[in-house]
Protein backbone atom coordinates (compact mmCIF):
# COMPACT_ATOMS: atom_id res chain seq x y z
CA UNK A 1 0.00 0.00 0.00
CA UNK A 2 0.97 3.87 -0.65
CA UNK A 3 3.38 5.26 1.90
CA UNK A 4 2.20 8.45 0.65
CA UNK A 5 -0.71 8.86 2.62
CA UNK A 6 -1.94 11.53 4.63
CA UNK A 7 -3.58 11.34 8.03
CA UNK A 8 -5.21 14.20 9.93
CA UNK A 9 -5.14 14.98 13.84
CA UNK A 10 -8.24 16.87 14.80
CA UNK A 11 -7.87 16.47 18.53
CA UNK A 12 -5.14 16.77 21.11
CA UNK A 13 -3.57 13.64 20.33
CA UNK A 14 0.37 13.07 22.08
CA UNK A 15 3.24 14.45 19.89
CA UNK A 16 4.93 11.86 20.60
CA UNK A 17 2.71 8.87 20.37
CA UNK A 18 2.36 9.77 17.00
CA UNK A 19 5.91 9.28 16.30
CA UNK A 20 5.45 5.95 14.59
CA UNK A 21 3.45 7.61 11.55
CA UNK A 22 6.22 10.15 11.06
CA UNK A 23 8.89 7.44 11.35
CA UNK A 24 7.16 5.60 8.54
CA UNK A 25 7.28 8.80 6.83
CA UNK A 26 4.01 8.81 5.99
CA UNK A 27 1.83 12.53 6.18
CA UNK A 28 0.67 13.73 9.70
CA UNK A 29 -1.18 17.03 9.89
CA UNK A 30 -2.42 18.69 13.29
CA UNK A 31 -5.12 20.78 12.40
CA UNK A 32 -7.50 21.43 15.72
CA UNK A 33 -10.31 23.70 16.37
CA UNK A 34 -11.03 23.32 12.75
CA UNK A 35 -14.91 25.03 11.47
CA UNK A 36 -17.07 22.25 9.68
CA UNK A 37 -16.62 23.79 6.84
CA UNK A 38 -12.92 23.74 7.21
CA UNK A 39 -13.12 19.78 8.54
CA UNK A 40 -14.88 18.86 5.44
CA UNK A 41 -12.10 19.96 3.21
CA UNK A 42 -9.20 18.86 5.11
CA UNK A 43 -11.02 15.45 5.05
CA UNK A 44 -11.65 15.69 1.36
CA UNK A 45 -7.71 15.46 1.33
CA UNK A 46 -6.95 12.71 3.83
CA UNK A 47 -6.63 9.18 3.82
CA UNK A 48 -6.45 8.69 7.83
CA UNK A 49 -8.01 10.29 10.44
CA UNK A 50 -7.25 10.60 14.38
CA UNK A 51 -9.70 11.41 16.76
CA UNK A 52 -10.01 11.67 20.49
CA UNK A 53 -13.49 12.47 21.70
CA UNK A 54 -13.63 16.41 20.53
CA UNK A 55 -14.38 15.69 17.15
CA UNK A 56 -17.39 13.58 16.06
CA UNK A 57 -17.45 12.17 13.19
CA UNK A 58 -20.83 12.10 11.58
CA UNK A 59 -22.57 10.47 8.78
CA UNK A 60 -22.33 13.42 6.83
CA UNK A 61 -18.31 13.94 7.36
CA UNK A 62 -17.88 10.16 6.39
CA UNK A 63 -19.65 10.44 3.47
CA UNK A 64 -17.78 13.97 2.27
CA UNK A 65 -14.87 12.09 2.64
CA UNK A 66 -14.04 10.54 -0.49
CA UNK A 67 -10.81 9.51 0.19
CA UNK A 68 -10.80 8.51 4.05
CA UNK A 69 -9.88 4.67 4.63
CA UNK A 70 -9.46 4.61 7.99
CA UNK A 71 -10.30 6.42 11.31
CA UNK A 72 -8.76 5.46 14.43
CA UNK A 73 -9.80 6.81 18.04
CA UNK A 74 -6.73 7.22 20.37
CA UNK A 75 -8.68 5.88 23.27
CA UNK A 76 -11.05 3.07 24.05
CA UNK A 77 -14.84 3.84 22.65
CA UNK A 78 -15.73 4.98 19.44
CA UNK A 79 -18.91 6.75 20.39
CA UNK A 80 -18.22 9.78 18.66
CA UNK A 81 -17.49 7.93 15.38
CA UNK A 82 -20.49 6.86 13.33
CA UNK A 83 -19.59 3.19 13.01
CA UNK A 84 -22.48 1.70 10.91
CA UNK A 85 -21.65 4.89 8.29
CA UNK A 86 -17.92 3.99 7.97
CA UNK A 87 -18.85 0.71 7.21
CA UNK A 88 -21.09 1.64 4.62
CA UNK A 89 -18.21 3.45 3.25
CA UNK A 90 -15.62 0.37 3.66
CA UNK A 91 -13.74 2.46 6.01
CA UNK A 92 -11.94 0.86 8.73
CA UNK A 93 -12.66 1.91 12.38
CA UNK A 94 -9.93 1.48 14.88
CA UNK A 95 -9.58 2.35 18.47
CA UNK A 96 -7.12 1.19 21.62
CA UNK A 97 -9.00 -0.57 23.42
CA UNK A 98 -7.05 -1.47 26.40
CA UNK A 99 -4.94 2.27 26.71
CA UNK A 100 -6.31 2.98 29.91
CA UNK A 101 -6.52 -0.36 32.28
CA UNK A 102 -3.93 0.53 34.86
CA UNK A 103 -4.70 4.34 34.95
CA UNK A 104 -8.17 3.16 35.71
CA UNK A 105 -7.11 1.12 38.13
CA UNK A 106 -4.78 2.90 39.65
CA UNK A 107 -7.12 6.10 40.07
CA UNK A 108 -9.58 3.25 41.34
CA UNK A 109 -6.96 2.62 44.16
CA UNK A 110 -6.61 5.99 44.62
CA UNK A 111 -10.21 7.11 45.50
CA UNK A 112 -10.30 3.90 47.59
CA UNK A 113 -7.60 5.31 49.62
CA UNK A 114 -8.43 8.43 49.85
CA UNK A 115 -12.21 7.82 50.85
CA UNK A 116 -10.86 5.66 53.73
CA UNK A 117 -8.92 8.56 55.16
CA UNK A 118 -10.84 11.14 54.74
CA UNK A 119 -7.88 13.24 52.26
CA UNK A 120 -9.56 15.31 50.22
CA UNK A 121 -11.96 16.81 53.41
CA UNK A 122 -8.46 16.86 55.43
CA UNK A 123 -6.72 19.02 52.67
CA UNK A 124 -9.03 21.54 52.64
CA UNK A 125 -9.64 22.00 56.54
CA UNK A 126 -6.00 22.21 56.80
CA UNK A 127 -5.83 25.14 53.69
CA UNK A 128 -8.60 26.47 55.76
CA UNK A 129 -6.08 27.01 58.84
CA UNK A 130 -7.82 23.94 60.72
CA UNK A 131 -6.20 21.06 62.36
CA UNK A 132 -9.27 18.75 62.91
CA UNK A 133 -7.45 15.64 63.78
CA UNK A 134 -10.35 13.72 65.66
CA UNK A 135 -12.54 15.03 62.83
CA UNK A 136 -11.00 12.76 60.17
CA UNK A 137 -10.32 9.77 61.71
CA UNK A 138 -10.45 7.07 59.05
CA UNK A 139 -10.72 3.90 58.57
CA UNK A 140 -8.02 0.75 58.03
CA UNK A 141 -7.97 -0.60 54.60
CA UNK A 142 -6.07 -4.56 55.80
CA UNK A 143 -8.22 -6.89 56.88
CA UNK A 144 -11.29 -5.00 55.56
CA UNK A 145 -13.69 -6.40 52.11
CA UNK A 146 -13.79 -4.62 48.50
CA UNK A 147 -16.21 -6.27 46.30
CA UNK A 148 -15.96 -5.86 42.76
CA UNK A 149 -18.95 -6.09 40.26
CA UNK A 150 -17.62 -6.71 36.96
CA UNK A 151 -13.37 -8.92 36.31
CA UNK A 152 -12.84 -7.16 33.29
CA UNK A 153 -9.21 -6.14 32.70
CA UNK A 154 -9.65 -3.32 34.47
CA UNK A 155 -11.28 -4.94 37.49
CA UNK A 156 -8.87 -7.63 37.64
CA UNK A 157 -6.04 -4.95 38.04
CA UNK A 158 -8.10 -3.53 40.64
CA UNK A 159 -8.24 -7.08 42.50
CA UNK A 160 -4.88 -7.33 42.00
CA UNK A 161 -3.47 -3.95 43.81
CA UNK A 162 -6.12 -4.01 46.20
CA UNK A 163 -4.76 -7.74 47.28
CA UNK A 164 -1.00 -6.14 47.46
CA UNK A 165 -2.71 -3.62 50.33
CA UNK A 166 -4.35 -6.35 52.42
CA UNK A 167 -7.90 -6.24 51.36
CA UNK A 168 -9.80 -9.63 50.86
CA UNK A 169 -11.26 -9.78 47.48
CA UNK A 170 -14.62 -10.36 46.64
CA UNK A 171 -16.27 -10.37 42.98
CA UNK A 172 -19.19 -10.83 41.16
CA UNK A 173 -18.95 -11.37 37.18
CA UNK A 174 -21.05 -14.03 35.72
CA UNK A 175 -18.60 -14.85 33.16
CA UNK A 176 -15.35 -15.36 34.62
CA UNK A 177 -15.00 -18.93 35.75
CA UNK A 178 -14.04 -20.31 39.05
CA UNK A 179 -10.40 -20.74 38.58
CA UNK A 180 -10.16 -17.70 36.77
CA UNK A 181 -10.86 -15.98 39.55
CA UNK A 182 -9.16 -18.72 41.69
CA UNK A 183 -5.91 -17.23 39.85
CA UNK A 184 -6.57 -13.78 40.87
CA UNK A 185 -7.10 -15.10 44.47
CA UNK A 186 -10.61 -13.47 44.47
CA UNK A 187 -13.40 -15.59 46.07
CA UNK A 188 -16.96 -14.81 43.87
CA UNK A 189 -20.33 -14.86 44.42
CA UNK A 190 -23.81 -13.68 43.45
CA UNK A 191 -24.76 -9.85 43.67
CA UNK A 192 -26.63 -10.37 46.74
CA UNK A 193 -23.41 -11.94 48.41
CA UNK A 194 -20.95 -9.54 47.35
CA UNK A 195 -22.96 -6.46 48.75
CA UNK A 196 -24.22 -8.08 51.72
CA UNK A 197 -20.39 -8.84 52.49
CA UNK A 198 -18.25 -5.88 51.10
CA UNK A 199 -16.67 -2.89 53.60
CA UNK A 200 -15.83 -0.96 50.07
CA UNK A 201 -17.36 -1.50 46.63
CA UNK A 202 -16.07 -0.94 43.38
CA UNK A 203 -17.79 -1.17 40.29
CA UNK A 204 -16.26 -1.74 36.57
CA UNK A 205 -18.69 -2.91 33.69
CA UNK A 206 -19.93 -1.26 30.63
CA UNK A 207 -22.91 1.07 30.93
CA UNK A 208 -26.33 -1.14 29.36
CA UNK A 209 -29.74 -0.92 29.91
CA UNK A 210 -29.13 -4.47 32.13
CA UNK A 211 -26.44 -2.55 34.12
CA UNK A 212 -28.14 0.90 34.38
CA UNK A 213 -28.88 1.76 37.89
CA UNK A 214 -27.18 -1.71 39.24
CA UNK A 215 -26.59 -0.08 42.51
CA UNK A 216 -29.70 1.20 43.44
CA UNK A 217 -31.59 1.47 46.60
CA UNK A 218 -32.12 -2.31 46.80
CA UNK A 219 -28.72 -2.96 46.89
CA UNK A 220 -27.44 -0.12 49.24
CA UNK A 221 -30.33 -1.79 51.66
CA UNK A 222 -27.98 -4.93 51.50
CA UNK A 223 -24.97 -3.62 52.45
CA UNK A 224 -23.61 -2.92 56.00
CA UNK A 225 -23.68 0.22 57.74
CA UNK A 226 -20.78 2.25 56.93
CA UNK A 227 -20.02 0.42 53.83
CA UNK A 228 -18.20 3.02 51.01
CA UNK A 229 -18.86 3.28 46.93
CA UNK A 230 -16.34 3.93 44.61
CA UNK A 231 -17.29 4.42 40.49
CA UNK A 232 -14.74 5.10 38.22
CA UNK A 233 -16.11 3.38 35.61
CA UNK A 234 -19.35 4.82 34.02
CA UNK A 235 -21.84 7.24 35.46
CA UNK A 236 -25.77 5.77 35.43
CA UNK A 237 -24.60 2.44 37.02
CA UNK A 238 -25.23 3.98 40.82
CA UNK A 239 -28.67 5.62 40.72
CA UNK A 240 -27.40 8.92 42.45
CA UNK A 241 -30.49 9.86 43.91
CA UNK A 242 -30.74 6.57 45.90
CA UNK A 243 -26.66 7.01 46.52
CA UNK A 244 -27.78 10.23 47.90
CA UNK A 245 -30.36 9.20 50.28
CA UNK A 246 -28.27 6.00 51.82
CA UNK A 247 -25.56 8.57 52.67
CA UNK A 248 -27.93 10.86 54.36
CA UNK A 249 -29.30 8.26 56.19
CA UNK A 250 -25.89 6.73 57.95
CA UNK A 251 -26.45 3.39 55.97
CA UNK A 252 -23.66 4.60 53.70
CA UNK A 253 -20.01 5.93 54.69
CA UNK A 254 -19.31 7.77 51.81
CA UNK A 255 -18.75 7.82 48.38
CA UNK A 256 -15.78 8.21 45.33
CA UNK A 257 -17.15 9.52 41.96
CA UNK A 258 -14.93 9.62 38.82
CA UNK A 259 -17.82 9.59 36.41
CA UNK A 260 -21.77 10.89 36.85
CA UNK A 261 -24.67 10.16 34.73
CA UNK A 262 -24.84 13.94 33.60
CA UNK A 263 -21.02 15.34 32.69
CA UNK A 264 -20.72 18.07 33.63
CA UNK A 265 -22.99 17.19 37.14
CA UNK A 266 -25.02 20.53 37.90
CA UNK A 267 -23.41 22.61 40.23
CA UNK A 268 -26.49 21.97 42.73
CA UNK A 269 -25.82 18.51 42.70
CA UNK A 270 -27.70 16.95 45.92
CA UNK A 271 -23.86 14.40 45.88
CA UNK A 272 -21.51 17.69 45.45
CA UNK A 273 -23.15 19.48 49.20
CA UNK A 274 -22.01 16.66 50.36
CA UNK A 275 -18.93 16.13 52.86
CA UNK A 276 -18.86 12.30 52.51
CA UNK A 277 -18.43 12.24 48.73
CA UNK A 278 -15.14 12.72 46.98
CA UNK A 279 -15.57 13.92 43.61
CA UNK A 280 -12.92 13.92 40.41
CA UNK A 281 -13.48 15.23 36.95
CA UNK A 282 -13.99 11.51 34.60
CA UNK A 283 -9.83 11.48 35.21
CA UNK A 284 -9.69 7.63 34.87
CA UNK A 285 -7.51 7.74 31.66
CA UNK A 286 -6.17 11.01 32.50
CA UNK A 287 -2.59 10.59 32.81
CA UNK A 288 0.66 11.48 30.64
CA UNK A 289 1.52 7.71 30.52
CA UNK A 290 -2.45 6.51 29.30
CA UNK A 291 -2.56 9.47 26.72
CA UNK A 292 0.56 8.61 25.27
CA UNK A 293 -0.17 5.13 24.94
CA UNK A 294 -3.36 5.25 23.62
CA UNK A 295 -1.86 7.90 20.92
CA UNK A 296 1.35 5.07 20.48
CA UNK A 297 -1.12 2.60 19.53
CA UNK A 298 -3.75 3.89 17.60
CA UNK A 299 -0.67 5.14 15.30
CA UNK A 300 1.18 1.78 15.07
CA UNK A 301 -2.31 0.37 13.93
CA UNK A 302 -2.85 2.90 11.40
CA UNK A 303 1.15 3.03 10.03
CA UNK A 304 0.30 -0.63 9.91
CA UNK A 305 -2.91 -0.56 7.92
CA UNK A 306 -1.31 1.83 5.26
CA UNK A 307 2.28 0.42 4.62
CA UNK A 308 0.89 -3.74 4.75
CA UNK A 309 -2.97 -4.20 4.74
CA UNK A 310 -2.49 -5.53 8.33
CA UNK A 311 -5.70 -4.83 10.61
CA UNK A 312 -5.47 -4.42 14.43
CA UNK A 313 -7.92 -2.98 16.81
CA UNK A 314 -10.31 -2.88 14.36
CA UNK A 315 -14.38 -2.68 15.25
CA UNK A 316 -16.25 -3.13 12.05
CA UNK A 317 -13.95 -5.65 9.97
CA UNK A 318 -15.46 -8.86 8.98
CA UNK A 319 -13.94 -11.14 6.59
CA UNK A 320 -16.57 -11.25 4.33
CA UNK A 321 -17.25 -10.38 0.79
CA UNK A 322 -20.43 -8.33 -0.71
CA UNK A 323 -22.08 -11.48 -2.08
CA UNK A 324 -21.86 -13.41 1.21
CA UNK A 325 -23.28 -10.22 3.50
CA UNK A 326 -26.11 -10.31 1.50
CA UNK A 327 -26.40 -14.01 2.57
CA UNK A 328 -25.61 -14.05 5.89
CA UNK A 329 -26.90 -10.73 7.20
CA UNK A 330 -30.46 -12.01 8.42
CA UNK A 331 -28.43 -14.13 9.97
CA UNK A 332 -26.32 -12.20 11.51
CA UNK A 333 -28.88 -10.03 12.78
CA UNK A 334 -30.98 -13.74 14.73
CA UNK A 335 -27.45 -14.28 16.34
CA UNK A 336 -26.91 -10.96 17.44
CA UNK A 337 -30.62 -11.17 19.57
CA UNK A 338 -30.12 -15.24 20.39
CA UNK A 339 -26.83 -13.34 22.10
CA UNK A 340 -28.73 -10.76 23.93
CA UNK A 341 -31.34 -13.60 24.74
CA UNK A 342 -29.06 -15.57 26.49
CA UNK A 343 -26.92 -13.51 28.14
CA UNK A 344 -30.29 -12.01 29.95
CA UNK A 345 -31.38 -16.08 30.59
CA UNK A 346 -28.03 -17.09 31.83
CA UNK A 347 -27.00 -16.12 35.72
CA UNK A 348 -24.18 -17.83 36.44
CA UNK A 349 -20.16 -18.38 34.88
CA UNK A 350 -20.58 -19.15 31.08
CA UNK A 351 -18.01 -21.90 30.66
CA UNK A 352 -18.36 -23.21 27.30
CA UNK A 353 -20.59 -22.11 23.79
CA UNK A 354 -21.85 -24.52 21.31
CA UNK A 355 -23.35 -23.07 17.78
CA UNK A 356 -25.14 -25.59 15.51
CA UNK A 357 -25.84 -23.94 11.47
CA UNK A 358 -27.66 -25.63 9.17
CA UNK A 359 -29.78 -24.74 6.15
CA UNK A 360 -28.56 -21.81 4.22
CA UNK A 361 -25.59 -21.52 6.94
CA UNK A 362 -24.25 -24.92 5.62
CA UNK A 363 -23.31 -23.81 2.28
CA UNK A 364 -20.86 -20.99 3.47
CA UNK A 365 -18.01 -19.96 6.36
CA UNK A 366 -20.89 -18.95 9.19
CA UNK A 367 -17.95 -17.48 11.30
CA UNK A 368 -19.17 -13.95 11.15
CA UNK A 369 -22.11 -15.58 12.60
CA UNK A 370 -20.37 -16.96 15.79
CA UNK A 371 -18.38 -13.46 15.84
CA UNK A 372 -21.78 -11.88 15.94
CA UNK A 373 -23.73 -14.23 18.57
CA UNK A 374 -20.23 -13.63 21.15
CA UNK A 375 -20.45 -10.16 20.78
CA UNK A 376 -24.28 -9.64 21.87
CA UNK A 377 -23.94 -12.75 24.53
CA UNK A 378 -20.68 -10.89 26.03
CA UNK A 379 -21.84 -7.40 25.42
CA UNK A 380 -22.86 -6.40 29.52
CA UNK A 381 -19.11 -8.33 30.49
CA UNK A 382 -16.84 -5.76 27.98
CA UNK A 383 -17.12 -2.49 27.25
CA UNK A 384 -14.62 -3.20 24.23
CA UNK A 385 -16.05 -6.64 22.94
CA UNK A 386 -17.06 -6.47 19.25
CA UNK A 387 -17.91 -8.97 16.40
CA UNK A 388 -13.79 -8.57 15.22
CA UNK A 389 -12.62 -9.12 18.88
CA UNK A 390 -15.64 -11.56 20.57
CA UNK A 391 -13.21 -14.69 19.90
CA UNK A 392 -10.60 -12.97 21.85
CA UNK A 393 -12.72 -11.66 24.72
CA UNK A 394 -14.21 -15.21 24.97
CA UNK A 395 -10.94 -16.99 25.53
CA UNK A 396 -9.64 -14.06 27.63
CA UNK A 397 -12.46 -15.60 30.15
CA UNK A 398 -12.00 -18.87 29.22
CA UNK A 399 -15.26 -19.92 27.64
CA UNK A 400 -14.67 -22.53 25.77
CA UNK A 401 -16.50 -22.16 21.57
CA UNK A 402 -17.42 -24.87 19.07
CA UNK A 403 -19.35 -24.52 15.71
CA UNK A 404 -20.86 -27.76 13.79
CA UNK A 405 -22.83 -27.55 9.88
CA UNK A 406 -25.76 -29.81 10.52
CA UNK A 407 -26.52 -31.30 7.03
CA UNK A 408 -29.52 -33.23 7.26
CA UNK A 409 -32.80 -33.76 5.32
CA UNK A 410 -35.09 -33.27 8.73
CA UNK A 411 -36.10 -29.45 9.42
CA UNK A 412 -33.26 -28.00 11.98
CA UNK A 413 -33.38 -24.69 12.93
CA UNK A 414 -30.77 -22.20 11.28
CA UNK A 415 -28.95 -21.56 14.49
CA UNK A 416 -28.97 -23.29 17.46
CA UNK A 417 -27.55 -22.58 20.27
CA UNK A 418 -26.37 -23.92 23.81
CA UNK A 419 -25.31 -22.26 26.84
CA UNK A 420 -23.26 -24.31 29.48
CA UNK A 421 -22.45 -22.86 33.13
CA UNK A 422 -21.82 -23.51 36.48
CA UNK A 423 -25.18 -24.10 36.98
CA UNK A 424 -26.11 -26.27 33.68
CA UNK A 425 -27.17 -25.61 29.98
CA UNK A 426 -29.83 -23.73 28.26
CA UNK A 427 -30.47 -23.76 24.43
CA UNK A 428 -32.24 -21.18 22.02
CA UNK A 429 -32.59 -21.77 18.63
CA UNK A 430 -34.02 -19.55 15.27
CA UNK A 431 -34.56 -19.49 12.30
CA UNK A 432 -34.45 -17.01 9.25
CA UNK A 433 -38.05 -17.13 7.54
CA UNK A 434 -39.18 -14.93 4.36
CA UNK A 435 -37.90 -15.85 0.39
CA UNK A 436 -36.98 -12.35 -0.29
CA UNK A 437 -33.75 -10.96 0.64
CA UNK A 438 -34.93 -7.74 1.68
CA UNK A 439 -37.74 -9.26 3.90
CA UNK A 440 -36.38 -11.77 5.84
CA UNK A 441 -36.96 -12.19 9.34
CA UNK A 442 -35.55 -14.30 11.98
CA UNK A 443 -37.25 -15.76 14.70
CA UNK A 444 -37.03 -17.70 18.04
CA UNK A 445 -38.33 -20.99 17.17
CA UNK A 446 -37.10 -22.72 20.48
CA UNK A 447 -36.15 -22.26 24.00
CA UNK A 448 -34.60 -25.47 26.50
CA UNK A 449 -36.71 -27.90 24.61
CA UNK A 450 -39.85 -26.05 24.26
CA UNK A 451 -40.81 -25.72 20.29
CA UNK A 452 -41.80 -22.03 19.90
CA UNK A 453 -42.24 -19.02 17.66
CA UNK A 454 -41.55 -15.24 18.73
CA UNK A 455 -40.07 -12.46 16.66
CA UNK A 456 -36.99 -11.06 18.96
CA UNK A 457 -37.93 -7.92 19.59
CA UNK A 458 -38.53 -4.99 22.29
CA UNK A 459 -39.62 -6.26 25.56
CA UNK A 460 -40.51 -9.58 26.58
CA UNK A 461 -41.35 -11.86 29.58
CA UNK A 462 -39.77 -15.35 29.14
CA UNK A 463 -42.18 -17.80 31.45
CA UNK A 464 -41.69 -21.41 32.15
CA UNK A 465 -44.19 -22.55 34.19
CA UNK A 466 -46.35 -26.09 34.90
CA UNK A 467 -49.26 -26.67 31.90
CA UNK A 468 -52.09 -26.03 34.22
CA UNK A 469 -55.50 -24.14 33.93
CA UNK A 470 -55.49 -20.47 35.11
CA UNK A 471 -51.45 -19.24 34.48
CA UNK A 472 -52.41 -17.37 31.01
CA UNK A 473 -54.93 -15.58 32.81
CA UNK A 474 -53.40 -14.65 35.96
CA UNK A 475 -50.12 -13.49 34.88
CA UNK A 476 -52.73 -11.81 32.50
CA UNK A 477 -54.12 -9.73 35.01
CA UNK A 478 -50.39 -8.96 36.75
CA UNK A 479 -49.75 -7.13 34.01
CA UNK A 480 -53.05 -5.31 33.06
CA UNK A 481 -52.78 -4.14 37.03
CA UNK A 482 -48.80 -2.94 36.45
CA UNK A 483 -50.28 -1.09 33.48
CA UNK A 484 -48.08 -3.02 31.20
CA UNK A 485 -49.95 -3.79 27.72
CA UNK A 486 -49.24 -7.53 26.39
CA UNK A 487 -48.77 -7.21 22.15
CA UNK A 488 -48.02 -11.09 21.62
CA UNK A 489 -48.64 -14.34 23.41
CA UNK A 490 -46.18 -17.62 22.22
CA UNK A 491 -46.77 -20.97 23.92
CA UNK A 492 -45.75 -23.89 23.48
CA UNK A 493 -44.86 -27.05 25.63
CA UNK A 494 -44.31 -30.47 25.18
CA UNK A 495 -47.31 -32.77 26.62
CA UNK A 496 -50.65 -31.63 27.86
CA UNK A 497 -50.40 -31.50 31.49
CA UNK A 498 -46.65 -31.19 31.97
CA UNK A 499 -44.62 -27.94 32.09
CA UNK A 500 -44.47 -24.99 29.06
CA UNK A 501 -42.58 -22.50 27.82
CA UNK A 502 -43.94 -18.57 27.16
CA UNK A 503 -42.93 -16.12 25.71
CA UNK A 504 -44.93 -12.82 26.14
CA UNK A 505 -43.68 -9.67 24.48
CA UNK A 506 -45.05 -6.34 26.10
CA UNK A 507 -45.14 -2.69 25.41
CA UNK A 508 -43.11 -1.70 28.49
CA UNK A 509 -40.80 -2.99 30.74
CA UNK A 510 -41.71 -4.37 33.58
CA UNK A 511 -40.85 -3.05 37.51
CA UNK A 512 -39.18 -5.36 39.94
CA UNK A 513 -42.39 -5.94 41.85
CA UNK A 514 -44.06 -7.04 38.84
CA UNK A 515 -41.84 -9.27 38.00
CA UNK A 516 -41.67 -10.59 41.39
CA UNK A 517 -45.41 -11.07 41.90
CA UNK A 518 -45.12 -13.50 38.38
CA UNK A 519 -41.86 -15.16 39.87
CA UNK A 520 -43.68 -15.74 43.15
CA UNK A 521 -47.23 -17.16 41.21
CA UNK A 522 -47.21 -20.88 42.52
CA UNK A 523 -47.13 -22.56 38.87
CA UNK A 524 -44.26 -20.49 37.63
CA UNK A 525 -40.81 -22.38 37.31
CA UNK A 526 -38.85 -19.60 36.15
CA UNK A 527 -40.03 -16.08 34.56
CA UNK A 528 -37.53 -13.98 33.43
CA UNK A 529 -37.62 -10.13 31.12
CA UNK A 530 -35.63 -9.91 28.32
CA UNK A 531 -34.87 -6.15 26.26
CA UNK A 532 -33.65 -6.81 22.75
Amino acid sequence: MSNQARILVTDDVSESGLQPLRDARLVVEKKMGLSPDGLLKELSVSDGLIVRSETKVTADLISAANRLRVIGRAGVGVDNIDVPAATARGIVVMNAPDGNTITTAEHTIALLIALARNVPQANISVKSAKWERKRFVGAELQGKTLGIIGLGRIGRAVAIRAAALGLKVIAHDPFVALEQARDLQVETGSLDEVFSRVDFLTIHTPLTAETRGLIDAEAFAKMKTGARIINCARGGLIDESALYDAITSGKIAGAALDVFELEPPPIDHPLLQLEQVIVTPHLGASTTEAQEGVAFTVAEQMRDYFLTGALRGAVNVSAISASELTVLQPYLSLAESLGRFQAQLVDSAVREVRLEFAGDLVEVDAAPVTRAFLAALLRDVSARVNIVNSFFIAEERRINVTTSYVRSGDVAPAIRTCISSETGEQTVSGTVFGIMQDHREGRITEINGFRIEAIPRGYMLVMHNRDVPGVIGRVGTILGDAGINISAFHLGRRERGGEAMAVIEIDAPLDRDTLKTIQMFGPVIEANQIEL
